[in-house]
């Protein structure tokens, strides 16, 4: 079993705190809601530009959202 990365757990949790859904997430910054779905479950990863436009959203650095800081 695939284990679900930092990048996907955090981004759930970030949508969820805001009470989002995957398509109002989706629609606020410009990305599609199957790649959210995805990115949430692991079954892809982000490109870069949507990692910047998803941390620009959420007010927290790209490092957060890899896992690369707290």
């Amino acid at each position: 079993m695939k284990r679900v990365s930092t990048f996907a757990k955090r981004l759930k949790e970030l949508r969820t705190e805001r009470k989002l859904s995957q398509l109002q997430l989706a629609e606020e910054v410009g990305i599609s809601k199957t790649n959210i779905g995805q990115w949430e479950i692991g079954r892809s990863d982000a490109l870069s530009e949507a990692v910047v436009k998803l941390a620009i959203f959420f007010e927290v650095t790209t490092d957060y959202l890899l896992g690369f800081e707290e």
